[in-house]
């Protein structure tokens, strides 16, 4: 480990594996998986006398990532994941203490602001919706999925994990229950009635009545697997459509819109960090760029006359 040069492909995979075993996550396993490719294909580019895995070679990569302009957020997850690698190789006695944490120590690319990422209004929220082909069994399936990550603001990972018997009734309403989200929280989020019809649409037209509730289909388009699919199918189903509305759009963005649309529309911010699972309030503040209102200051709510002198 301490002589970490170009290493052989079963090193690289068993070193791999070594730090996802670790994470519980399947989206962190992918993301760190693909981020440790990333270091292993730089190291191997590099001469064999700068390739010791240390404090200087990580410092290095870091460097190699600012110099090609990537985004805060991409190099330090890839920092991320190299750290990780130190942590479990130290911790199974891979890899000298002093240098793991020499590695831990290396700080990350720093951020200037908060991503406000994208987020779209009510007229092209709706002209997305519409947009999958309502006839066709992918486009109900599509539509399906629209609707539950506008109406609902789930996560992709959170949405291709749903199950027909996350949708009951909850106090005369239709909502996805006991959703297992990021950090095992679990939360009861209410649906609207467009994303439910939306849902029996699909679900009727596929003959689905138990397991995975948005599965893959085959080439043929009328063929339904009883696989659900995966986070990455759903990014490209949810990418396709963006792109015939003309607009850079990701899963995560329609979260973002669930948010907006709904604090626009008046909903209290604690419902929507409820929805959202958030374990705080300062999160989805930040998460809807949330900014004091002068024109309409919630001092101007108080219901208050003037002070009688």
């Amino acid at each position: 480990m301490n002589d970490l040069v170009v290493p052989p492909a079963g090193t690289r995979q068993r070193l791999t594996r070594l730090v996802t075993d670790s994470l519980a996550s399947p989206h962190s396993k992918r993301a760190y998986a693909h981020a440790l490719a990333e270091f292993f294909d730089w190291v191997e580019r590099q001469p064999p006398e700068a390739g010791r895995f240390s404090k200087a070679l990580v410092t290095a990569y870091k460097n190699s990532l600012e110099l090609r302009r990537l985004a805060p957020s991409t190099i330090n997850l890839r920092l991320a994941a190299v750290r990780k690698l130190a942590e479990e190789a130290s911790d199974n006695g891979l890899l000298a203490g002093e240098v793991a944490s020499a590695i831990g120590r290396i700080k990350g690319s720093k951020r200037l602001g908060l991503p406000v990422g994208n987020w779209l209004d009510i007229g092209q929220t709706e002209k997305l919706l519409a947009l999958p082909d309502a006839h066709s069994l992918r486009g109900k399936r599509d539509r399906a999925i629209l609707a539950i990550l506008v109406g609902c603001g789930l996560r992709r990972s959170e949405a291709v994990g749903l199950t027909i018997q996350h949708v009951q009734q909850r106090e005369g309403r239709w909502a996805v229950v006991d959703l297992t989200g990021k950090h095992g929280r679990i939360r009861t989020v209410p649906m609207p009635g467009w994303a439910k019809s939306a849902l029996d649409g699909w679900t009727a037209a596929a003959g689905i009545g138990d397991g995975a509730l948005f599965r893959a289909i085959g080439r043929g388009g009328v063929r339904v697997h009883k696989r659900a699919m995966t986070a990455q199918a759903l990014y490209y189903v949810v990418a396709g459509y963006a792109a015939a509305l003309g607009v850079p759009l990701g899963p995560h963005d329609l979260r973002r819109t669930f948010g907006k649309l709904a604090h626009q529309g008046g909903s209290p911010l604690e419902q929507i960090q409820l929805s959202y699972g958030h374990a705080s309030l300062t999160t989805t503040e930040r998460y809807l760029g949330v900014k004091m209102d002068f024109a309409d200051a919630p001092c101007d709510r108080l219901g208050l006359g003037a002070i009688r002198s």
